[in-house]
């Protein structure tokens, strides 16, 4: 797979199948994520990776405080501005409709919409998980380093035949993570990431991008 097909082939996954991940395969990806771009090589992410018991009980935990409708746990980061000004309020929007869509959910149904939204504790069923940390003292460039970073390990998921899901909805169960992982209380909980072997069983709506020319310009010197 070249990197074209690796980029435009890869989406958000939301439904995969129980067939492991050789834990070969992720070391290869993540070693070679690990050449990501980052400024004055600081390498700012750190990320672990659960399968098997560790993360089916993570899974059993999230589950349990969804049934027990327990609130979610205080943000770290603010995941979106509280009023998205245009276009990005139109996008998301967008993506919403067709996601819930896709799912046969109209807007009204507010739990059905819930409950859509819970596989994501369940990581839509994959075998593996990965969660990326960022130390708390680190400022705004360092983040678009770990951004860089995960992008990379999903293209590199995509040349092993491999699909992703990144998920911020993590950050709001990020104290359950931490149960199961026990990070260093100076680290900060980016996100979440479902990795497996797609379930082509399962509907979605790709989402589409917005033209070049609403988010590029040439200045050309011809």
């Amino acid at each position: 797979m070249d990197v074209y097909e690796a980029v435009t082939s890869r989406r958000a996954v939301r439904g995969f199948t129980d067939r492991p991940v050789p834990r070969e395969v992720l070391e290869r990806v993540l070693t070679a994520a690990a050449w990501s771009p980052s400024g004055s090589n600081l390498q700012p992410w750190r990320a672990y990776v659960l399968t098997g018991r560790p993360l089916a009980e993570l899974k059993k935990r999230a589950g349990e405080r969804v049934a027990a409708g327990d609130p979610w746990d205080d943000r770290e980061y603010e995941m979106y501005p509280p009023e998205l000004k245009s276009p990005y309020r139109e996008r998301r929007s967008a993506f919403g409709k067709e996601r819930y869509s896709a799912l046969g959910i109209s807007r009204e149904d507010w739990e059905a919409r819930q409950r859509a939204a819970a596989a994501n504790w369940n990581c839509f069923g994959a075998p593996a998980a990965l969660f990326c940390y960022i130390d708390r003292d680190l400022g705004a460039p360092q983040w678009s380093d770990v951004g860089m970073y995960l992008q990379t390990v999903m293209l590199l998921l995509r040349a092993e035949g491999l699909h992703s899901c990144p998920q911020m909805a993590w950050s709001v169960y990020r104290k359950t993570v931490a149960e199961i992982l026990s990070p260093p209380d100076d680290l900060i909980l980016f996100c979440g990431m479902s990795i497996g072997f797609e379930d082509v069983a399962v509907d979605y709506a790709r989402t589409g991008r917005a033209p070049l020319d609403e988010t590029v310009t040439f200045v050309d010197g011809y």
